[in-house]
Order: structure tokens, then sequence, then C-alpha cells
């Protein structure tokens, strides 16, 4: 009986995670994003397991904006669905970076696990406490 009346704070449920994995990714990655360009560099360098080797401080810098503002649209649930497609992907490459240069699951398993979730959070949405459903609603 306990367990079934839950369901009835689900949206909570969704904000909490919300929140706890946008200030996460706000906190990972805010010295990417302002560590400038020789770190944008070492990070996009992980495309290389994608097969793509050319300009890896965008891809980097990309990877940080993802992480960064990906986390601050977590947090507020704007742009939500959007923010989470672009967080498995960079999830899914990290994960392949560290396969690629031989880590295995124990290193890569946090990408993995981040990326996974981000997947599920797409399909579920953000919930009725964000701010899309405040500005666009349902």
């Amino acid at each position: 009986m306990f367990f079934t009346s839950l369901s009835k704070y689900s949206d909570l449920g969704l904000l909490v995670v919300r929140m706890v994995f946008g200030v996460m990714f706000v906190y990972y990655g805010a010295p990417k994003l302002f560590g400038g360009i020789q770190v944008w560099g070492q990070l996009g360098q992980a495309m290389g397991s994608m097969g793509i080797f050319f300009a890896p401080a965008f891809w980097g810098f990309m990877a940080s904006i993802s992480m960064f503002f990906g986390g601050i649209c977590l947090f507020l649930g704007l742009f939500f669905r959007p923010a989470c497609m672009l967080l498995a992907f960079t999830m899914f490459v990290a994960a392949s970076m560290h396969f690629k240069k031989g880590d295995g699951l124990t290193i890569s398993a946090h990408a993995i696990e981040d990326g996974a979730v981000f997947l599920g959070l797409i399909f579920v949405g953000p919930g009725k406490y964000s701010l899309d459903v405040f500005l666009w609603g349902r």
C-alpha cells in the first residue's frame, strides 16, 4: 500500500533526479568549459573513438557546453529533451573512448550509467515542476 501511494509523487521524484544530475553536470562541465582551448583539445580527442580526428578543440568545446549548459537545462527543466539528447550523446562518446583505450567496464561505467539515465529521461520528460511545462504546457 505504501509503495503504490508513492506513484502520485512521480513528478517530485523527477524533480529530485533532475536537480541532482543537473548540479553534478554543471560541476563536471564548469572546469572543462572554463579550462580553455587546451582542455577542449584534450577532451575533444575522445571523438577519435568515433573515427573523427579533426578539430578536437571544437568537439571538446561542444562537449563542455553540453555538460555545463545541459546541466543547467536539466536542473531547470528547460529544453529538457534536447538537453538529455546532447548529454546522452556526450556520455556515449565518453564510454566509447574509455572502451577504445582499453579501460573496460569499470572505468566506463559512470558514462554508461549517466547515458542510460538521460536516454530514459528523454522518454519520461521533465515532469510538471519544470520550466518547459510552465512556459509551454505539457
